[in-house]
């Protein structure tokens, strides 16, 4: 078998994937493709089916349109290289349930205004790095302190842990690549593990944040530049990569990459990736990979 779909349920959900699954290779023998038998990679929750691609055959819609609206992701891909020896992943919303920016925007009372230009922004519908340097002026005259204080509002994205922790297991790299600030993802990496963090300074002084960030400015270029370095360092190759996030400016990593996993994403950027979770938590991006429950690591 040349090619395995996945099937992971949204969490809690158990008593529709059984039939998910049935439906999904019940299909895929009605386009013609030779499926093999189920192979749970965690009972009632993930489940992968090889099967023999055949040309012409767009096994993901074929397999969408089965399952209907269950809230089941789909992944398919070659059974070849699955299991990926570097993650690069996205800070906010993605990692975190958090986008600091905005909540930062919140305590100089322009929330609102700012958390507008990070949508336009993650939507792809404005460039990220004026976006920030607009947004990173509207902190101007922030007390720097709460910089610090605010990392205690940031909320871990279910799974994220077991990623991270399971993936260094097995002997990837881990790396952090986030558009936000380094107060952040420097205590993000600490608290999740990953061996290396990628973000921007915002500029200080007298305590006091300028509204300035330090050049040049970490965006979808400079996300491309951390895999590239982090590969390179360890004598890989981007196809060795899985790269998840949720924004516009992660595409040239989730493109670039063996696998690209869109997280919770924008249409738009969903659109463009390998692999898309909008059901599952982080540990989906383990299943996509072929790794079963047994072997997480529950760091």
């Amino acid at each position: 078998m040349n090619s395995v779909v996945t099937l992971i349920g949204a969490p809690g959900m158990t008593r529709l994937m059984s039939e998910a699954a049935e439906a999904a290779r019940q299909a895929l023998i009605q386009a013609g493709a030779t499926p093999g038998g189920f192979d749970w990679l965690c009972p009632e929750a993930a489940c992968d089916i090889p099967f023999e691609d055949n040309p012409g055959l767009t096994a993901e819609a074929v397999v969408r349109a089965a399952i209907g609206g269950a809230p089941v992701d789909v992944v398919v891909q070659s059974t070849q290289g699955r299991r990926k020896r570097l993650l690069v992943a996205d800070m906010e919303s993605t990692m975190i349930r958090n986008e600091m920016v905005d909540e930062l925007a919140g305590l100089v009372g322009v929330g609102d205004k700012v958390a507008e230009i990070t949508r336009r922004a993650m939507n792809g519908e404005i460039e990220f790095r004026p976006a920030l340097r607009e947004r990173a002026a509207l902190l101007g005259g922030l007390e720097a302190s709460l910089l610090k204080q605010m990392r205690e509002t940031i909320v871990f994205n279910p799974g994220a842990r077991t990623l991270v922790a399971t993936m260094k297991e097995h002997g990837a790299r881990t790396a952090l690549v986030s558009g936000g600030f380094k107060v952040y993802s420097k205590w993000v990496k600490k608290k999740l593990g990953f061996d290396k963090h990628f973000a921007n300074d915002l500029i200080v002084r007298d305590g006091v944040v300028t509204g300035e960030l330090a050049e040049p400015i970490l965006g979808r270029e400079g996300k491309l530049e951390a895999l590239d370095k982090m590969a390179a360092k360890h004598g890989l190759t981007r196809s060795d990569a899985l790269a998840i996030g949720d924004g516009a400016n992660d595409l040239m990593i989730l493109t670039a990459a063996g696998t690209g996993v869109a997280y919770h994403a924008k249409p738009s950027v969903a659109a463009e990736a390998s692999a898309r979770i909008d059901h599952g938590d982080l540990t989906a991006a383990l299943y996509v990979q072929g790794y079963r429950r047994a072997e997480f690591s529950d760091a």
